[in-house]
C-alpha cells in the first residue's frame, strides 16, 4: 500500500516537472527569438533577415558541436575509468581476514619503519611490588641441599626453625 501511494506521488512530481520544464521552454524562447513580423517588409530587407538569421544559426551549431564533442569525450573518459575498476576488482582476490596479537612494538616497527626506537613496554608504567623486603627477612642459604637437610633435621633442627621464626626480637 506504502509503495503504491510513494510510485503515485512520484509519477505526479514527474509529470509536474515536465511541465514546468515546458512552460520554461517557451518562455526562454519568447525572451529570446521573439516572433518575426515579414509583412510589410521588403525582398531585399527579407534577404537581410535570412542573412542575420544564417549567422545566429552558425553560431549557434558550432556552440552546440563543442559542447557535444565536450560530452562525448567525458563519456569516453568514465567508460574507459569504469572498465579500468572493473578490471582492479576482478584480479585481486580479497583473503579472509584472520585476529593476530601483535604487540605494541609491532605496530610502532610497521607504522613507523626504522624510526622506530624506543620500545613501549606498558608494563613499566605498572605499580611495582617490592620482593626485597621478603626475601631480606628470610635469607636463602646457597648451599648444598643436603648439608641443609642434616642440619634442620631432629630436634636441633627444629628448635633452629623456631628461633628464626622469632626473628632477633630477643
Amino acid at each position: 500500500m506504502l509503495k503504491s501511494l510513494m510510485v503515485a506521488k512520484a509519477k505526479e512530481e514527474l509529470e509536474q516537472e515536465i511541465v514546468d520544464k515546458e512552460e520554461e521552454k517557451e518562455k526562454y524562447l519568447a525572451e529570446k527569438a521573439p516572433p518575426l513580423r515579414t509583412s510589410g517588409m521588403s525582398f531585399a530587407e527579407l534577404q537581410e533577415l535570412c542573412q542575420e538569421l544564417h549567422d545566429k544559426i552558425g553560431v549557434v551549431d558550432e556552440e552546440r558541436y563543442d559542447i557535444e564533442a565536450k560530452v562525448t569525450h567525458n563519456t569516453r573518459e568514465i567508460k574507459d575509468l569504469n572498465i579500468k575498476v572493473l578490471d582492479l576488482r576482478g584480479k585481486f582476490k580479497r583473503p579472509t581476514l584472520r585476529r593476530v596479537r601483535v604487540s605494541a612494538d609491532a605496530i610502532l616497527r610497521s607504522l613507523l619503519g626504522s624510526k622506530h626506537k624506543v620500545s613501549m613496554d606498558l608494563r613499566a608504567n605498572l605499580k611495582s611490588v617490592k620482593k626485597e623486603d621478603t626475601e631480606k627477612k628470610r635469607p636463602v642459604e646457597d648451599s648444598d641441599w643436603r648439608k641443609n637437610v642434616e642440619a634442620m633435621s631432629g630436634m636441633e633442627g627444629r628448635k633452629k626453625m623456631f628461633d628464626a621464626a622469632k626473628g632477633p626480637a630477643q
